[in-house]
């Protein structure tokens, strides 16, 4: 009976070793599942912030291509301007050569 009972507790202590080594590979895994997810979420915040400078970079595109349009039509009206008022001073010139005595 002693030889069956030193049996016993002997598969009970190794049992409760293999219960130690589980918990621990447990405790390894959980720890590494939560440093996945702080990984995870960093990543989730650089993508957005990454995103978020795309568009900002996309809204300033866009308002140099208006500003760029805004000045080839300003530029247009002064040429246009520019070539009115040369006629207008030719306009002049031949008005004030006629008066001359």
């Amino acid at each position: 009976m002693d030889a069956a009972q030193a049996d016993a507790r002997g598969a009970i202590k190794q049992i409760g070793e293999v219960i130690s080594r589980i918990n621990a590979l447990q405790a390894t895994v959980a720890s590494a599942v939560g440093e996945q997810s702080a990984t995870t979420a960093e990543v989730i915040r650089s993508v957005t912030e990454v995103s978020s400078g795309t568009a900002e970079i996309t809204a300033n595109i866009t308002g140099v291509a208006a500003a760029a349009e805004q000045t080839t039509a300003s530029a247009a009206t002064t040429t246009a301007t520019a070539a009115e008022l040369s006629q207008t001073s030719a306009a002049l010139k031949a008005a004030v050569a006629a008066f001359r005595l």
